[in-house]
């Protein structure tokens, strides 16, 4: 009984070493395990859309008299697979490629502005950068190794220490909103939070994709909801056992709905804000929020504004926020007076 228990481990051990060589990204458990999540979200999908089409003859006639009805859904149905894939395989946006970017872009600043002698400016990270011949500007980073830590510390109130704000595990100097993802192993720009089904952080460069993915898995569960409604109301008491199957599948298509509608405002909240999810939850454990009143944004430039650049700042922009003073975190607290309603200092 043991050689037979041992010869089993065996094989499978022969297996798994095969199946590892012939597909290496396979032999880490952190991306087999994600690997793992993303088929059986996929399948889930499968599942829940093909069931309806296997079992409701009435799809197969609404097809031939309006062809446009499950084409908008299907298309909506890739849409939204294609937008998951989209956004687990896009970058949050990591502090040290934004660190090296830097670097890149103020060595070649620096190259072209030593040829003409003239000054050059640079947009990078949400910032101006601009050199003037021998003169370095208060944002400019030099080729030094401290040039990141220079510019970030400009971020931070004056006599910060960068002690305070460099990262153990990267040894990176971090700029306000940053965190550092165990799961990932990085720092992170406007660290959101580390969505297990994706397999990746949610940042300041994939946080829009993220919103998007929301809205369509919403559109296509309520969608879905519908469908399933429509064939219990012309099948129901057929047959008893196809029932029981497509309301316990309504059930958690239900509940799944209610939990996307959730996520997608309090989401939404957040972009209208300008706050993301480690802010609001770990308010009181970030050193820079916690003199910060209650129900105060320092992030926030108004709706409008909030929200244009999050939908329109490219992703591959690296914006890099300072700290509000004191005198901006107390104008942003006093409450708005109809004045500044009807001026949209509010927007």
């Amino acid at each position: 009984m043991m050689m037979a228990v041992g010869f089993c481990h065996e094989i499978r051990d022969r297996v798994a070493d095969r199946v590892c060589r012939c597909f290496p990204c396979l032999s880490d458990p952190a991306r087999r395990s994600s690997i793992c999540l993303k088929v059986v979200l996929v399948v889930l999908h499968l599942v829940y859309v093909g069931v309806p089409f296997i079992l409701h003859g009435g799809l197969v006639e609404t097809a031939k008299r309006a062809p446009w009805y499950i084409g908008l859904f299907l298309l909506l149905f890739v849409a939204t697979l294609s937008q998951y894939f989209f956004t687990a395989g896009s970058s949050p946006g990591y502090v040290i490629d934004a660190m090296r970017a830097t670097d890149e872009k103020d060595s070649r600043i620096r190259a072209a502005s030593m040829i003409s002698n003239q000054p050059a400016t640079s947009k990078h990270a949400g910032l101006v950068i601009t050199v003037d011949g021998n003169q370095l500007g208060r944002s400019l980073l030099g080729s030094n190794p401290s040039s990141w830590t220079k510019l970030v510390m400009e971020m931070y109130p004056p006599g910060s220490s960068v002690r305070q704000w460099t990262c153990t595990y990267c040894n990176v100097v971090q700029p306000p909103r940053a965190k550092h993802c165990h799961d990932c192993d990085k720092c992170v720009l406007q660290f959101d939070h580390h969505c297990v089904w994706l397999g990746t952080c949610i940042g300041q460069g994939n946080h829009c994709r993220f919103w998007w993915y929301i809205c369509e898995e919403a559109a296509l569960c309520l969608w879905t909801v519908i469908l399933y409604i429509q064939y219990l109301k012309a099948n129901i008491s057929r047959c008893w056992w196809l029932d029981v199957i497509m309301i316990a599948l309504l059930i958690t298509l239900s509940i799944s709905l209610i939990f996307l509608f959730l996520l997608l405002i309090f989401h939404s909240y957040l972009v209208l804000t300008n706050q993301t999810t480690y802010e609001l939850v770990r308010r009181r454990r970030i050193p820079y929020m916690r003199t910060v009143p209650e129900r105060v944004y320092p992030f926030s430039r108004g709706v409008w504004r909030n929200f244009y650049d999050f939908c329109c700042t490219r992703s591959s922009e690296y914006r890099l926020e300072r700290l509000p003073t004191a005198v901006e975190l107390e104008a942003k607290s006093r409450p708005y007076s109809c004045l500044d309603v009807i001026q949209c200092r509010c927007c």
